[in-house]
């Protein structure tokens, strides 16, 4: 799948097994989406994806068109406030977790490994928005860090531990 709407910024890398880091920036909304599908569709997708960013970098966009590549055709919102959320029709289904509100690292990590057993049980893809406040290792995630640019974009660095 092409992603030129997300206008690669780097190419040192690609999503197979070999490869550690890629970039892309994401020019709008629908780039953001267009990246959440490409991850999904592509043969070694991740089963943990954790997303890094300040708010309104793009988590739950993100997220949006990762579900909708899995056939969830609900809205996707962040759930700051439920902290999980499930979708079990997806194929594969779909975990979704934000730890915003979860401060300490201990409480942050006692819900994702919750979380985590059940969306293993279902076969699930675990999403984890500000995993920066977990303190756990997961050497298994890929990590997309998304920042803002200053022409309104945004960049996305994603890091899978080989």
């Amino acid at each position: 799948m092409e992603l030129n709407i997300c206008g690669d910024a780097e190419a040192s890398g690609s999503l197979i097994k070999q490869s550690t880091d890629r970039s892309w920036i994401l020019k709008d909304l629908e780039a953001t989406r267009a990246l959440g599908r490409y991850l999904v569709q592509h043969p070694e997708r991740p089963s943990l994806l954790l997303l890094e960013g300040t708010l309104g970098a793009g988590k739950t966009s993100l997220v949006q068109g990762l579900a909708s590549a899995v056939g969830i055709d609900e809205p996707i919102t962040s759930p700051t406030f439920a902290l999980s959320q499930h979708y079990p029709q997806g194929q594969p289904p779909l975990v979704h977790l934000d730890l915003y509100r979860l401060e300490l690292p201990a409480a942050a990590d006692d819900l994702f490994l919750q979380e985590e057993e059940e969306a293993r049980e279902m076969g699930a893809i675990l999403v984890v928005e500000w995993a920066e406040r977990l303190s756990l290792s997961l050497p298994e995630a890929w990590r997309l860090k998304l920042s803002h640019q200053r022409d309104g974009g945004r960049q996305a660095t994603l890091n899978r531990t080989v």
